[in-house]
């Protein structure tokens, strides 16, 4: 079996291990709906996937926030096992990583209630042994914080790990924690946004994906 190309790997959850997409741009116009009469833009909402609830409403409709954010829970919560997809071959490629010795994290902008949700209907609780979320830290990505917890708490240090991420936010974070930063193009972002924030690799698929962390 091959050898991880880097002993540790840190994953952001929504739009890079499991595809949550369709179900947080329904949970966004549900919110919006429900509590303001409004619906989000067309594509305004996909591009709010990644910031945490607090800093999309808050900056947006701060008399509002807290109310919308209730919303957008109890909708995602009660619509997740319905609207949750899998991105074909990630569980596989987690389970590869998983048995070739590298240890495995997520770092996610999601609730800590719902990141764990997630992976639990994703199948994918016991392959990610540290989930860093919302609540654990002060500022949240593109700011280092959430990934350097989740490498404080995985015992490794920034050169010896990588952080898997669909967003330009990802990759900012990463590189300011100073770890490799890994691009992937099948989630929220534009893969001219993702090219802007320059990655150290960019991937199109699970398989290229694969290849780059198992040589």
């Amino acid at each position: 079996m091959s050898s991880p190309r880097w002993p540790v790997v840190v994953f952001d959850l929504d739009g890079t291990v499991v595809n949550t997409i369709p179900l947080i741009i329904a949970s966004y116009e549900h919110a919006m709906l429900d509590v303001l009469g409004e619906r989000p833009r067309p594509g305004e909402a996909r591009g709010w996937i990644g910031e945490p609830l607090y800093t999309t409403f808050g900056s947006r409709y701060p008399e509002r926030a807290q109310e919308l954010i209730d919303s957008y829970v109890t909708w995602n919560l009660a619509h997740l096992p319905e609207l949750l997809e899998d991105f074909p071959g990630t569980p596989g490629l987690l389970r590869s990583l998983r048995d070739a010795g590298a240890r495995l994290g997520v770092a996610t902008s999601k609730r800590r209630s719902s990141a764990e949700t997630t992976l639990r209907h994703a199948g994918l609780e016991g392959l990610l042994e540290v989930t860093v979320a919302m609540e654990d830290t002060a500022v949240h990505k593109p700011e280092p914080d959430p990934l350097l917890l989740a490498l404080e708490r995985l015992g490794a240090r920034p050169e010896e790990a990588a952080y898997v991420g669909d967003a330009a936010v990802d990759v900012l974070a990463a590189r300011a924690a100073g770890m490799a930063a890994i691009a992937v193009s099948w989630g929220a972002a534009t893969r001219d946004a993702l090219v802007s924030a320059r990655p150290d690799a960019l991937v199109d698929t699970v398989e290229q994906l694969q290849a780059l962390l198992l040589p």
